[in-house]
């Protein structure tokens, strides 16, 4: 007889449970997808992981607010609860008879997307690890603590947004520099894990299936890796982020000439309205994040980094009724500014372009 697995049927009532954020359903859905015979991996990885990645979906494309976004991933962190504690119940742990090993995970500083962090340590739980978890935004000295204190085999270092992994390469040092290898995961490090090797790590994995897999055929974990950050990309970025509160400044001053009608407040208190405008809060946020990718571009020395975050930013806008044309303007500010860094004008040429082409493509014929 084969193996009870996750059905559409309960794909949708699970993406349901997400939008209505019903806590109490969606648990008590996943559960007995354990307690029917479903393995708990299964439900992690094939259910409330690719669920979740349909909420940032929706909330990227401003069909969900950011409050729908986080009552839902409230919702799917309290499925993954239940789905551990109910495999513990059921005994249906596999490889779980001793440790296989001491796993350290936490998320890079500054990143607070836990839930991939979290689904990673049920799943190396579920596989025999020994694992402890420091949850979001971990500082440097915080981690070097708790690695002298505890004593991993391996640190596994989760990183969902590009613009963290300066900070990221920080926790890496640190964890070389005490012995203890670093494996890595999540889309912050690039494909195929190219921003992680680029900072030292030593392992790299996609998704918590990975991480287990590539553990086990390199356990015990070794040093390996080697960074290729140069010394004068980290000194361009410390300029940047020393120039961080005035060239913000000048971003909302750029933005506020190009787009006079995207800030301010254009909906009604229930969320109702055009949505064409951004609140302050919000327009900050937004114009925070620009500068961060550009700064992690340059302390990479990858314009993918901030490329990718353009290509982000203009669905934002677009689907916010802006204008992504004003990124091009805001690119252009930047480079008024930054005229004494030939790094930072390498990464603002190479965005331009890009949003430059994106503007033009449809416009081409055929």
């Amino acid at each position: 007889m084969s193996e009870p697995r996750i059905t559409e049927a309960a794909r949708a009532r699970f993406d349901a449970c997400l939008a209505d954020a019903d806590e109490d359903a969606a648990v008590e859905l996943t559960v007995d997808l354990v307690t029917s015979g479903v393995s708990a991996e299964d439900v992690l990885l094939r259910l409330v992981a690719p669920a979740q990645v349909r909420v940032g979906e929706r909330w990227e494309s401003g069909e969900w607010t950011v409050a729908q976004e986080h009552a839902a991933t409230h919702v799917s962190r309290k499925a993954v609860d239940g789905v551990t504690s109910a495999a513990r119940g059921t005994a249906r742990l596999p490889d779980g008879a001793g440790s296989r090993g001491h796993v350290l995970v936490a998320c890079s500083d500054g990143e607070w997307h836990v839930l991939p962090s979290q689904i990673l340590t049920e799943v190396l739980r579920l596989h025999g690890f020994d694992v402890r978890s420091l949850g979001g935004s971990v500082s440097p000295h915080g981690m070097l603590s708790d690695v002298h204190q505890n004593g991993p085999d391996v640190v596994a270092v989760s990183c969902t947004l590009p613009w963290n992994l300066p900070l990221a390469h920080r926790q890496i040092e640190i964890c070389r520099s005490a012995g203890v290898p670093v494996i890595t995961g999540g889309a912050g490090f690039g494909p195929e894990g190219t921003w992680a090797y680029a900072l030292g790590a030593d392992l790299y994995a996609a998704d918590a299936r990975g991480a287990v897999d590539a553990l086990t055929r390199h356990w015990p974990p070794v040093l390996r890796g080697e960074s290729s950050v140069e010394a004068d990309a980290v000194e361009a970025y410390a300029m940047l982020v020393r120039q961080r509160p005035g060239l913000l400044e000048h971003l909302t001053a750029a933005l506020r000439d190009a787009a006079p009608g995207l800030r301010g407040s254009s909906g009604t208190a229930d969320g109702t309205g055009s949505g064409s405008a951004m609140e302050h809060e919000e327009s900050t946020g937004f114009l925070g994040r620009l500068l961060d990718s550009l700064a992690a571009a340059v302390y990479v020395d990858d314009e993918r980094v901030f490329t990718r975050h353009l290509a982000f930013a203009r669905t934002y806008l677009t689907t916010r009724s802006a204008d992504s044309r004003c990124l091009i303007v805001m690119a252009d500010a930047l480079a008024d500014r930054l005229d004494e860094s030939p790094r930072a004008l390498d990464q603002l040429s190479a965005g331009r372009r890009f949003l430059v082409e994106q503007e033009d493509a449809p416009r081409r014929p055929g």
